[in-house]
């Protein structure tokens, strides 16, 4: 696995970290940290949406291959 998806792998399940989060808590963990609509804040959001899409490059190549 490369770097590029061990980071993507990484921001990914904090994003699912900070859904869990919302499900079980009703606490969002981002607009806590970075406030409620902030630029940062979405940011935040915007790049764990495109790590999960290249994610899903990852679950659909075959690893073993070189």
């Amino acid at each position: 696995m490369s770097t590029l998806q061990k980071i993507c792998l990484g921001i990914t399940i904090i994003g699912g970290i900070n859904w869990g989060l919302v499900g079980l808590l009703d606490f969002n963990l981002v607009a806590a940290i970075f406030g409620e609509a902030s630029v940062i804040t979405r940011i935040v959001y915007s790049l764990v949406g495109l790590t999960s899409m290249i994610n899903i490059g990852i679950l659909l190549m075959d690893l073993d291959e070189k």
